[in-house]
């Protein structure tokens, strides 16, 4: 077996459990397994808490599973991998750095210069469309240019697995499309793979090869959808082709049950 066969992640029969405020046992996911190929865009959707932001926590070894392995290119997660990158719902950009400073931040951390950091944050920040705000503080800017400081956070680390948690759900329709659209140009440019959350149906359909369906809590995969749709692919345009709508019909179906359980 080549490096190449080797799943970007493996979830194996994981059972994980919490102890709530209360002093109750929860538990969050049971009998969970999940494979993410190498380069492989995958969403995961499911109702309001049900552990889908619990799954990518356990990949970032933020979280350990209560029985059950997590596998990140073929070995245990063991802490925080600097191959993983994560953009969340809410903006982790530092607010007393300016743009080009919080985008520089993660090479410096890594051992570049501050020099080299910069220039590479420079050609970033072009990339991203904000090579005119390089010196813009984030309370300078809107909610879309403050995500694309985040996705130019994230890129210029070059991550082989990028973990997304519903990181455009806070914005506008219109700047969510332009944003997504930027998303898929980035993603096929990286050969990284993405583990995506998202509430929206839509978008999750749009965006990815798979379609990961969730049960309500404690969560096991009920379906996984292979997503037939040709790449490129343009977030205003994909919507009106007619397999979109199928599988934006019969993924509803699934998860409606759930959304009713839950």
């Amino acid at each position: 077996m080549t490096d190449q066969d080797i799943p970007a992640v493996a979830i194996d029969d994981v059972t994980c459990r919490f102890i709530s405020a209360d002093g109750k046992a929860m538990l969050a996911l049971q009998d969970f397994s999940l494979r993410v190929g190498r380069g492989e865009f995958c969403a995961i959707v499911g109702p309001t808490g049900c552990g889908k932001s619990t799954t990518l926590n356990l990949i970032t070894g933020l979280l350990k599973p209560t029985t059950g392995t997590v596998r990140v290119m073929g070995k245990p997660v063991a802490g925080i991998d600097p191959r993983i990158g994560f953009v969340f719902q809410n903006d982790a950009i530092f607010p007393w750095r300016n743009v080009i400073d919080n985008v520089a931040a993660g090479p410096m951390f890594r051992g570049r210069g501050a020099t080299q950091a910069k220039s590479l944050a420079q050609d970033w920040l072009r990339r991203v469309g904000l090579e005119k705000f390089p010196l813009h503080y984030p309370h300078q800017l809107s909610g879309g240019m403050r995500k694309r400081v985040s996705l130019a956070q994230t890129f210029i680390n070059s991550p082989e697995i990028m973990l997304m948690d519903e990181p455009f759900s806070a914005l506008d329709m219109q700047t969510r499309t332009v944003m997504q659209d930027e998303l898929l140009q980035l993603w096929a440019g990286s050969g990284g793979s993405v583990v995506f959350v998202t509430h929206d149906l839509e978008e999750a359909i749009a965006l990815s090869d798979r379609v990961v369906v969730l049960t309500s809590r404690p969560a096991r995969i009920k379906h996984v959808y292979e997503i037939d749709l040709p790449r490129p692919r343009v977030m205003s345009e994909v919507r009106y082709e007619p397999a979109f709508v199928r599988y934006a019909r019969d993924i509803w179906d699934d998860l409606r049950a759930e959304v009713k359980i839950g």
